[in-house]
């Protein structure tokens, strides 16, 4: 029997620990991550592990050398998968057309090359990178026009990450979601119901939620800007709470018992921050803008 294979290209945040996760729950995957650092992928195959997440360690420990293993070779291990992640950095442009505000794809761009110049036999391609909706069209013509093989199809699913720091391992484990998003081609679909496959090895069916491409990939920034939202909208609240002699911890405490509401993300602090929100936001403020919706670039 053929082992299934699967590539993630970038041994990062995301790319580590998902990969680790998977073939932790995956026993029958081989699954390999790439990444042209080498003093990173030195790290991954030693003691002393780049990142630090609560439970990676031991999890990486029980499958690394089995079906587990962190490489820099990517002409091989990409030209062998039968899917291939991609986790890169998709920074906010500093120059050019969107500056300030547009996701940077150049590091994507580079990996669909890299992809399309080795790749002998047809690929499931996985956007897990936070992208613009629409990335996985532009995706595909850089993947057809660097592969030189016509008989190769490539088809691009979006599953986006919905991990916390501090709790990655276990948002792997136990997650609230996994969003898949294909296109809605009988090849689409079937590519789908691979990804599926995979993360049904550990995943109840009914976490699992199926759309088409475009919903996938806005659904992250969506749900980064409705978080970040909620973070300004308590901050707001306490200023308010401040004049009026308020306690807004009472305050969020009240609104956060209401079942349409919930209690997370309600703590008044000095701002949201970290990687992704603020990234996030600008992106999608610039989407809406790019279609024409200046009036909801300006509601957000």
């Amino acid at each position: 029997m053929t082992t299934y294979k699967i590539a993630c290209i970038g041994a990062g945040y995301v790319g580590g620990p998902t990969m680790s996760m998977i073939a932790y729950k995956c026993p029958d995957i081989e699954v390999v991550v790439l990444d042209i650092n080498e003093e990173r992928i030195k790290a991954w195959n030693s003691d002393k592990l780049p990142i630090y997440e609560p439970g990676l360690e031991e999890v990486v420990n029980a499958v690394r050398g089995k079906n587990l293993f962190f490489s820099t070779d990517t002409t091989k291990h990409l030209g062998e998968a039968d899917m291939i992640f991609v986790s890169v950095n998709t920074p906010t442009k500093t120059s050019g057309i969107g500056a300030g505000r547009a996701a940077d794809l150049t590091y994507w761009e580079g990996a669909a090359r890299m992809i399309a110049s080795v790749s002998k036999s047809s690929k499931i391609v996985v956007e897990k990178s936070t992208v613009p909706v629409k990335t996985a069209e532009a995706i595909s013509k850089v993947l057809q026009r660097n592969c030189s093989d016509p008989g190769v199809n490539f088809e691009i699913l979006s599953n986006p990450e919905f991990l916390a720091e501090g709790t990655a391992m276990d948002d792997l484990r136990m997650p609230d979601r996994v969003l898949i998003g294909g296109q809605e081609t009988p090849s689409g679909q079937a590519a789908l119901e691979k990804l599926k496959w995979v993360y049904a090895h550990w995943i109840p069916e009914e976490r699992i939620l199926l759309a088409n491409l475009w919903s996938a990939e806005l659904a992250k920034l969506t749900a980064n800007a409705m978080l970040a939202q909620r973070i300004s909208s308590v901050n707001a609240i306490s200023a308010l709470c401040e004049a009026t002699g308020a306690d807004v911890s009472q305050v969020a405490f009240a609104i956060g018992m209401d079942s349409r509401i919930g209690p997370k993300f309600l703590q008044a602090s000095v701002g949201f921050g970290g990687s992704c929100f603020q990234k996030d936001i600008l992106n999608l403020c610039y989407v809406c803008e790019t279609v024409g919706l200046k009036e909801v670039r300006a509601a957000g």
